[in-house]
Parts: C-alpha cells; structure tokens; sequence
C-alpha cells in the first residue's frame, strides 16, 4: 500500500480554515461596524453568535453526513456557500443582513474539519498506517496561524478598505478551496447504510464527552482573550485596527512554535494541564491591565496566551481522533467543533452584559474575572481526570 496521499493536505488546509479566519478576522472589524451602523457592542455581538451558532449546530449533522455521503459531496457546495456569504456581508446595508450573512459563514465552513478527519480516517484504513499525527500537527498550524494572522490581517484590510473587506476576504479564499477540492477530493465510494439518527448519540462514552467539556472551557477563555482583550485594545487602550492586529502577531509564533515542538507527543494529558495553568495565569496578567499599561506589558500577555493556544487545539484534536469510534470520526470531530463554538457564544453573551453600551476597562476585568473561574474549572479537570492516560 502506498503512503498518505500528499495531495490532500492543501485542500484539507484551504477548508479547514475557513472557519478560524471567519473567528478572528471579525475581532478588529467589531469597533468599526458598530461606528458605521450606529449599534453598540451588546448589538454587534449578534455578529459573533450568529457564526457560531450556525457552526455548533451545523458541525455535528454536516459530520454525521459527511460519514454517509463522503467528504467530496459535502465540502463543494459547503464552499461555495461560504463565497455567497462573503457577497452578501460585502454588500450587507445594516447589521440585519451582515448578521445573516454570517449565518450562511458560519454554515459553510461547517464541512472543513468534519471532512479533514473523515479523510485521514479514510486514509489510515486505505494505507494501514494509523499515524495522523503529522498530518494532524499541520492542520493544527494551519488554523493556529490563520487564527493568529485574522486580527492584524483584519486590521490592514480595515485601514486599507473599511470593514466590508474583513468579508470580501471570504469569497477568493472560499474559490480557491472549492477548486482544490474539486481537483484533489477523491471521488465518494458507496458507503453502507445505517438507520441511525443524524447525530448518534450511541458513539459517544464518557472519556470522549469528558474531552467536549474540556473544548468548551479552554474556547469560552480563549474566545473571551480574542474578542474581549482586542475591542479593549481599540475601545479601552486607544489603538488603531491595524495597531491592535499587529500587537497580537507575536501570539502566532508562540502558538506554532509551540504546536510544532509538541504535536507529535503522545501526553495529551500532560499538554492540557500546561494549557489550563498557562491559561489561568493569562487571565490573571490580563486583571492588572488599565488604560496606560505599557506596551511591553501587553505584549507579554499576547506572548504568554500563545502556549495554551498552541496546545489546547492540537491536543483536543488527537484526543478526539483516538476516544471516537471510527465509523463516526467526522460526526465526533463536528461535534467537538460544537463545543468549541459553545465556548464562543458563551463568551459572546457574557461580553454582550459587561461591555453594554461601550468597551471600557471594568468591563473587561468584569469579563476576566469570569474567565478566571472558568480556567481554574478547566485546570481542575485536566489535574485529577487521567482518562486521556488510558
């Protein structure tokens, strides 16, 4: 048998990232949209909900279908979807229709991962070598720096053309993934037929559920840094778009040094409970900031919040791969992926009561204090449950 197929990597990169550009892209472009619409940040955080709820729901059915029907079938229209929404955002005339348009976003880059984990199990079965993790460590990457890159990527784009090109953005990206996997997706073979529920619920046990809970507290703190620390930076510290995106690209390279050094290991449970400490402490720099913080204080704690960045992602990834049962991989990934999303939209609603009416540092401190107790549950976890060791 021959090896992993090379090929497939670039498609798999190109869909898997639509989403965490959609994430964090949005988080420099919040000020601006809420200006030029005249809406608060309790309104224009309708825009960072409508993705995430449209993904938390769409993740595990998309999964579900990707495990039937195959990859192929549902990563194209998926794609091609997410170009109709950056057309629609493009052009969106008030919040309404933007919000709607990050809907139809957050749908479409429902298939990337679900389709990324089918294929390397489909792989793994073709090949007989069960070792996605380099592959998995370069997906890893990929999405940590497209992650990191979205706010000062966002930042240019909004200085250079406003922020309808935070949305733009979507539809080349959106063609080129759509032609990759077009040219490189294998075609779907007939898959036998279940009659079973489009989420089964049956595949889940309780060191995989244990694994969601654990994705759904290390994103509601990593999603609050992201979004709450960012509009704080603009709104509270008084930078520029581009200024706040440009302050958090130091993150990039301790998230992928750190993803790189240790993708391959195998202490999953280990890496966590780095993860959670380095997240907790994150929270705790974040409490001393105020509006004269200098600026080598705020780049530690963007250097510092890129090592739970690095491992958190990666090794939720691994854990899942390993816990889930292989007829159901994409559905398992899917639904990880909604827990993820779940942390989102939590950090989204919490933001929406403490910033109100305008971002200023007591609400930001009120946001970390949350943040605080959620790390210090996570950390809990990842110390006494020793379920990722079996």
């Amino acid at each position: 048998m021959s090896g992993f197929d090379r090929r497939l990597i670039t498609p798999l990169v190109a869909g898997a990232v639509l989403n965490p550009i959609n994430s964090t892209i949005l988080s420099v472009a919040l000020v601006p949209i809420g200006v030029a619409f005249g809406e608060p940040p309790s309104r224009t955080a309708w825009l960072v909900t409508a993705l995430y709820v449209a993904t938390a729901i769409g993740q595990p059915v998309t999964g579900r279908l990707i495990d039937t029907y195959g990859p192929r079938r549902l990563f194209l229209p998926a794609t091609a979807l997410v170009g109709l929404g950056g057309v629609l955002g493009t052009l969106a005339p008030n919040l309404l229709v933007l919000v709607v348009a990050r809907v139809l976003l957050g749908l479409g880059t429902c298939a990337g991962y679900p389709a990324a984990m089918r294929l390397l199990r489909d792989e793994a079965d073709r090949t007989g070598e069960d070792s996605p993790g380099g592959v998995l460590t370069v997906l890893a990457i990929s999405t940590q720096t497209v992650a990191v890159i979205g706010p000062p990527l966002g930042g240019l784009l909004v200085d250079a053309g406003g922020w309808r090109t935070t949305l733009a953005i979507n539809i080349p990206l959106a063609l080129a993934a759509f032609v990759l996997g077009w040219r490189y997706f294998p075609r779907d073979a007939p898959r036998p037929r279940e009659r079973r529920p489009l989420v089964d619920l049956r595949g889940l046990n309780a060191p995989l559920l244990i694994t969601y809970v654990r994705a759904l507290l290390a994103n509601i703190v990593a999603y609050g840094f992201i979004y709450g620390f960012t509009q704080w930076l603009q709104a509270g510290r008084g930078l520029s778009p581009s200024q706040a995106g440009l302050l958090l690209l130091p993150l990039f390279a301790t998230a992928v040094g750190v993803a790189a050094l240790t993708g391959r290991s195998q202490a999953l449970r280990g890496k966590l409970v780095v993860a959670s400490a380095v997240q907790l402490a994150v929270c705790l720099l974040v409490l001393a900031l105020h509006p004269d913080s200098p600026l080598w204080m705020l780049l530690v704690v963007v250097l510092v919040s890129g090592v739970p960045q690095g491992l958190n992602g990666l090794t939720l990834q691994h854990a899942v791969y390993r816990q889930a049962d292989p007829s159901r991989v994409a559905a398992s990934a899917g639904l990880l992926r909604t827990f993820v999303y779940l942390g989102a939209i939590v950090t989204a609603s919490v933001q929406g009561l403490v910033f109100g009416s305008h971002v200023d540092t007591a609400g930001l401190h009120a946001l970390t204090v949350f943040l605080v107790v959620v790390s210090a549950v996570f950390l809990l976890i990842n110390v006494f449950d020793r379920s990722l060791e079996r």
